[in-house]
């Protein structure tokens, strides 16, 4: 082999081995940010017991705040993981993860919906929901396997504990009545509920019909069930 034929080996072998290289590092930082998010999701929902094997539902939209203390409201689970991705890949080598901003609402297995004003008020609601499925709800990947099993159908109508009765035609319509409620009413120990029937959509679009707090109620525990 001449020199010229030499060189131009050497030089291709060299540009291969960087190529590949910078694949594996792109794959790296793939992984990286995938496990960030998935982690990210899933540190959220145990803190309060929220989500597929938990005993209670974000109420959406939500607020969570990243560790540079920027706050972003986010409207579904979707919109959560982009957002934590989004995030991540802008700030590349922090590892803290994001928490979640108060006040909140939560809605337990039978449509009660929960005002919950700190991360105290939180962990006291995550030791009455008395369960553990959270320790084994990751993949050897790290994935979380858990977010929403379904989710209701609006419009849907939410009683007070006054006999009032409102009608919302959006998760924020809900949510925005429920805090302005708890906000006029802070001594009461009672909490706004869904009004039964109501309808909810799977993750793979079906709608289903939900008669009473007991239907909805075994449809919950049913979520948590499937994937066990």
């Amino acid at each position: 082999m001449n020199k010229l034929l030499q060189f131009s080996f050497l030089l291709a072998l060299g540009a291969i081995t960087l190529f590949t290289s910078c694949e594996k590092e792109d794959l790296n930082v793939t992984e990286d940010v995938e496990f960030y998010v998935n982690s990210s999701v899933f540190d959220l929902e145990e803190r309060g017991n929220c989500g597929r094997f938990g005993c209670y539902e974000f109420v959406f939209p939500l607020s969570i705040q990243f560790p540079d203390s920027s706050t972003v409201e986010v409207e579904d689970y979707y919109n959560l993981r982009t957002t934590i991705r989004d995030w991540k890949e802008a700030n590349p080598n922090t590892e803290e993860r994001p928490v979640l901003a108060f006040p909140l609402e939560v809605m337990d297995n039978e449509g009660l919906i929960i005002s919950v004003a700190s991360r105290a008020e939180l962990a006291r609601l995550r030791i009455e929901c008395r369960k553990e499925f959270f320790q084994k709800r990751r993949d050897r990947r790290g994935k979380h396997l858990g977010g929403v099993c379904f989710k209701p159908v609006f419009p849907l109508s939410v009683s007070f504990p006054d006999g009032n009765t409102f009608s919302a035609d959006s998760p924020r319509a809900l949510k925005q009545e429920v805090r302005s409620w708890r906000q006029d009413n802070r001594g009461s120990e009672e909490r706004p509920s869904i009004v039964f029937p109501i309808q909810v959509e799977y993750e793979d679009g079906t709608i289903v019909d939900v008669a009473s707090r007991e239907e909805f109620k075994a449809l919950r525990d049913t979520c948590s069930e499937d994937e066990g």
